[in-house]
């Protein structure tokens, strides 16, 4: 088997391996993608496609997924292919008047940071989305969130890439690192042959900790299991994202006031309008390792919470259920940061089930950060060693 080379080998072929793909071809750089699969065969295939800042922490996590929301929207121009892109706002709902409450705070922090947030009262919440239940006391929009197809997002980027000069290998898994005496990256082993590079960036989510074992290092990033179901085509429900305040709880690992059978599984409502007009419905979290079966009990519990808030969704058929693993970290922030102890290599992994958010601003990033010029973002809180240091970058409690 021979050997080959580039100065760029990004392992993963998901959505943060193929925007790191384009932004660093189109950079100049000789890039190689490996993929233990296929193009967006894993986590990318098995989510819902939004990019939000209405579910992140206020400051520094809502500011980053502000700047990707920029980004998606220069894809539009610049990739070869249709994504399906919209960018409609998303809505959070209220169940009682307690997260009545902590949504007001939670909308105060986010216009304090620029944001565009704002209050809705329960007139407002019934005039756009009639069919919800009529009991709820309103909710919060956040009016710059979009969403896409992320699978025909992860392909455009793919075929940008190329056109870039950017070269794919699928079905190639990574088997092992090369490193010097002095701990530096010198490429990598597959099952293929040898690549040797200078630079290798690990971006193979729920896998990344697998590949950071490879350098001797420790990535606290675990799979968690996330349930969706797909609603049939119906009439109009609603246009645009719809989420219940308690998805913000469940996601932060806070407490809710609700049965402890949707605490169990983090069962929380989100509802996706999708371009083809049937829709998508979630959610849960579950840490069970690499077991992406899908479990009838929680897709059970997801379709009964989707009814308490969509009453009318009772009368609409599923077309299908899908479970996707997201590569989750303790602090919710994804690791976006070179390895100082390993010189050359570089992790963009992380993301639980902000991947599609925040793949643009870290494609951006990598970019950056090989070029050596300034990053468009802050990156010190994505630092990986964060977690060595003992350092928590997480926000204030929102509930």
């Amino acid at each position: 088997m021979n050997a080959e080379s580039a100065e760029v080998v990004i392992i993963g072929g998901g959505i943060i391996g193929m925007s790191i793909a384009y932004y660093t071809a189109k950079a100049g750089m000789d890039v190689l993608v490996l993929e233990r699969g296929e193009i967006a065969g894993g986590t990318s295939s098995k989510c819902d496609g939004n990019i939000l800042a209405i579910d992140k922490d206020p400051g520094f996590d809502s500011q980053m997924s502000l700047k990707s929301q920029e980004l998606v929207a220069e894809w539009v121009k610049d990739l070869d292919e249709e994504f399906e892109y919209r960018a409609p706002g998303s809505i959070l709902v209220c169940e009682t008047d307690e997260e009545m409450l902590a949504a007001e705070s939670w909308v105060s922090r986010q216009r304090e940071a620029g944001l565009p947030f704002r209050m809705l009262d329960r007139k407002e919440l019934r005039g756009e989305w009639p069919y919800l239940a009529q009991d709820l006391p309103g909710g919060l929009e956040c009016a710059t969130d979009s969403t896409v197809n992320p699978v025909l997002l992860t392909y455009a980027l793919a075929s940008t890439a190329r056109r870039y000069g950017a070269r794919l290998r699928t079905h190639t898994p990574v088997t092992g690192l090369l490193l010097d005496e002095k701990k530096r990256i010198r490429g990598v082993e597959t099952a293929e042959g040898t690549i040797h590079s200078k630079i290798v960036i690990n971006a193979a989510g729920v896998w990344a900790g697998q590949i950071g074992q490879m350098a001797g290092i420790p990535l606290p990033i675990e799979p968690r299991k996330g349930h969706i179901l797909v609603a049939s085509r119906w009439a109009n429900i609603g246009k645009r994202k719809v989420m219940e305040f308690g998805y913000l709880i469940s996601k932060f690992g806070g407490k809710r006031q609700v049965d402890p059978r949707f605490e169990r599984y983090g069962v929380a409502l989100v509802f996706e309008p999708t371009a083809s007009q049937n829709f998508l419905i979630g959610s849960s979290r579950q840490f069970v390792g690499l077991d992406s079966r899908v479990d009838q009990e929680v897709i059970r519990l997801i379709a009964e919470r989707a009814i308490r808030f969509f009453p009318v969704l009772e009368h609409i058929p599923l077309l299908r259920t899908y479970a996707g693993l997201r590569p989750w970290t303790p602090d919710h922030l994804p690791i976006v940061s070179p390895v100082d102890e390993v010189p050359g290599f570089y992790v963009a992994a992380g993301h639980e089930g902000d991947g599609i958010s925040l793949a643009a601003v870290t494609g951006k990033v990598v970019s950056e950060m090989l070029s050596g010029t300034s990053t468009c973002i802050p990156v010190e809180p994505l630092r990986y060693d964060r977690f060595r240091q003992g350092i928590s970058v997480t926000g204030e409690a929102i509930y």
